[in-house]
Parts: structure tokens; sequence; C-alpha cells
């Protein structure tokens, strides 16, 4: 069954395969990106004694940002404390290096060190420690490639961010918030009943999502932190499609309340719902503008599911996708400049980016079955659900579509990703 945009509630009763573990992940990376920096990152002096390699994560992050390729080197035993062979480093290609080391504290901690070298100008670029438990070696990690990141290309790294997604293991729905890359996945909720469209709130503690728990969809509110959560829209009808406010004091979402589904804004701290428009048609999907100021939906009132967006006070509605006859799942990038949304074309649901300046349309995938996409809270990447030979995973894209990460499960499938915003 394909997600319909209509009301974006049935797709998980279609069968799916179960599977035993959602927590592990193949990661496939493909593409080349136009420009990509070489790097060359040591072993981390003392990794072996520990269950992480964090050399090869913080490694395996950069390539899936498409900024960087890996480039070997037999720079011998280094750390942060050393001085590298620069003209080694020269020789083998590499423009920067990554050295460190992680040691056992006393406590079952460990304290990972590691310092960056830009080895064309001989510059060393700093570096930064951290004291974690064993289950924080992973996001130690992604922090190490989030400062080369930030380094090197100015702009901010999204590697120690996380992922919501949603799977199903026998009669169990489970949600689930993991790394960025697939990773160290922790199940946040359990249900006998279908959960679909999570939300995470501006401030990264929340999730909002809807479950069907009561036979019927109505929107939770989930602490991530606490594991506590609280009923927010359990109106006559539908409840569904939350998406918060950049200032995480508003939800918008779809209620069929008066018939037909149609937007509403509801406060957080609760109260009655505003409705949105005055429309006969149906609306859905809504998702705000980064400065609050609009709010992106897809309706059929042209007939066939397009694009729109309207001001958070309900005026001046404007069609925003014109290309294709079938455009749904909007989502903006965090500087405003850019949608990506789903395209029926030719029966095939493809990933799609429009610069909403110029207009501008451009594929990103060659997949059939592209669902769900999300921006990376810096606007690089996007991650979204597919179907490739026959099977549901997640995959992410460099926002130029050049550099694709797949993280397939290992028995079954995986939907509904929902990119997390900045620690």
């Amino acid at each position: 069954m394909r997600l319909v945009y209509l009301q974006k509630l049935f797709f998980l009763v279609c069968a799916l395969v179960s599977f035993s573990s959602f927590a592990q992940f193949r990661v496939e990376v493909s593409g080349v990106g136009v420009t990509q920096m070489p790097v060359a990152i040591a072993a981390f002096r003392g990794q072996v004694a520990t269950n992480e390699k964090l050399s090869n994560i913080v490694q395996a992050d950069l390539e899936r940002s498409g900024q960087f390729r890996s480039v070997g080197t037999a720079i011998g035993a280094v750390d942060e404390t050393s001085l590298p062979n620069l003209s080694v480093l020269r020789q083998a290609g590499a423009d920067a290096f990554v050295s460190g080391s992680v040691m056992g504290l006393a406590d079952g901690r460990f304290d990972v060190r590691f310092r960056l070298w830009d080895v064309v100008k001989g510059q060393d670029l700093g570096g930064q420690s951290f004291v974690v438990s064993a289950s924080e070696l992973r996001l130690a990690a992604h922090k190490v490639a989030d400062y080369v990141y930030e380094k090197l290309t100015g702009d901010k790294g999204i590697f120690s961010t996380r992922i919501s997604y949603v799977t199903k293991t026998g009669s169990k729905y489970h949600l689930w918030v993991a790394d960025a890359d697939g990773e160290n996945a922790q199940a946040a909720l359990a249900s006998p009943e279908p959960i679909i469209s999570p939300a995470w709130s501006p401030d990264g503690n929340q999730l909002a999502y809807v479950s069907f728990e009561s036979r019927k969809p109505v929107v939770y509110v989930h602490n991530v932190n606490s594991g506590k959560r609280r009923l927010i829209a359990n109106f006559k009808g539908s409840n569904s499609a939350p998406a918060w406010s950049p200032d995480g004091k508003l939800i918008a979402l779809t209620l069929s309340k008066e018939g037909g589904s149609q937007l509403y804004l509801l406060k957080v701290d609760g109260g009655e719902p505003r409705r949105l428009l005055q429309s006969s048609s149906i609306d859905t999907e809504p998702v705000f503008s980064p400065n609050g100021q609009h709010i992106y939906f897809v309706s059929d009132r042209g007939g066939l599911p397009q694009i729109y967006k309207v001001s958070v006070n309900g005026q001046g509605v404007e069609r925003v996708t014109f290309a294709g006859t079938y455009n749904i799942s909007p989502a903006i990038s965090p500087d405003g400049r850019t949608l990506a949304f789903i395209s029926r074309i030719g029966g095939a649901f493809k990933l799609h980016v429009q610069d909403l300046a110029s207009g501008a349309v451009k594929a990103l995938t060659d997949t059939s079955a592209d669902e769900n996409p999300s921006f990376s809270p810096n606007g690089k990447m996007l991650v979204y659900a597919t179907q490739q030979q026959g099977r549901e995973a997640l995959s992410t894209t460099t926002v130029d579509g050049r550099v694709k990460t797949r993280l397939s499960g290992q028995n079954g499938d995986v939907r509904e990703p929902d990119w997390g915003p900045f620690p």
C-alpha cells in the first residue's frame, strides 16, 4: 500500500516483514560529491580495548556527508599529542589529518581526545576531549566528526544529532530514537497499535506522534528523556500529522472534527484548537517555515494534491509546487530556501527538491517508492524512507543528490523517519 497524502494514517497496517533487531543497520554509501576533501584518520590509540572503533565511526560520518573522502597512509602510531609527519601525509594526498586516543579511567568511563591538522598549511586546528561512559563512545566519535566537519567546511556538523523512525515487529509497533547514522537505537515506545508521523520538538526533548491505540488516530507528545507522554489531541474524528512551531509553543495538525481533513493550530500546553482555513478541500501534512510565519501543507483544492503555503493567521494561500501533478510530504530546509517533497512521476514516488526563490525543481533519487523526507538540522542532507529490492529502508542523501547512504535493517522494514534538531 502506498502512502497517500489524504490521511497518512494507514500504511502501517500493511503487511511488514517482522525482524528481530532494528538497532543494527548495514550502511552503504554510494555516489561522489563534486569536490571532496581528502582526510586521513589515524586509528585512535587505545580503541582496540573498547567495543567501538572511534576512528572508523569518524571516517564513516565524514564520508556520508559527501564532503570528504578518506585517504590511507602509513603514518605509524600517533595520537593527539604527536606531531604528525606532514610530508608523508602530503605525499599520500591528504589535506587534513585526525588523530586521537581512548583511555579507560578508574571509574569505568573513558577519556577520549583528538586533534585536527591542516596538512597543506601545516597548522594545528585544535581538538577536544570528552569523558564518557562506554555507552557514549559512539556519541564521542560523532562529536569528533562534528568538530572536523565544522572546522573544515564552516558549517555545523550533524553527526551527534538523532533521528526517529517507526518499525513493526510481530504484533507490536515501535517508535525508535537512534544516532544520525541509524545506530545505537533505543525504543521510545512500544504499542500493539500503529504509530505514525513522529515529529521532533525544536529543543529535541519531545516527540509528537500519532497512535491508533484508541482505535482511531490521536496525537501524543512523548518526553524522550523521561519516557512520559501526554495526550494532546483526541477530538472527534481523525487527529493526525502533527508539526511543531519553531518556538515549540504550537502544534499544527490535521483534524476532521468539523468534517473533512482541515488544518488547525493547537497550543502545546492545551486548549481548544484554532482552525487555520475555511475550506471545503482536504488540507493536510502541515509544516512550519523556519521563521514561524507560514505553514506549508498539501491540499487537493486544485483537483490533485499539490503543496501550498499560508500565513499562520490563515491569510494569503499560495500554491508552491507546479512541476508534476501529484506532490506530497513537504519538508522545509532550516534556512527556508529549499522545499523537499515527494512527487509521483509515472506511477513512481520520487524525492525532489525545489528552490523556493526560483522555483527550480530537481529529482534526487532513482528509486520509485520514496516517502517522508526530513532535512538534517544544518540543511545539507535529507533522510527519507524508500524501497529497494522489495525491502523498506531508511536512506540519506546530500541535498544535491550526489551521495546517498542506505541504512537498511538486517531483516525487515523501517519507516517514518524524522531528523532531530541540534543538541
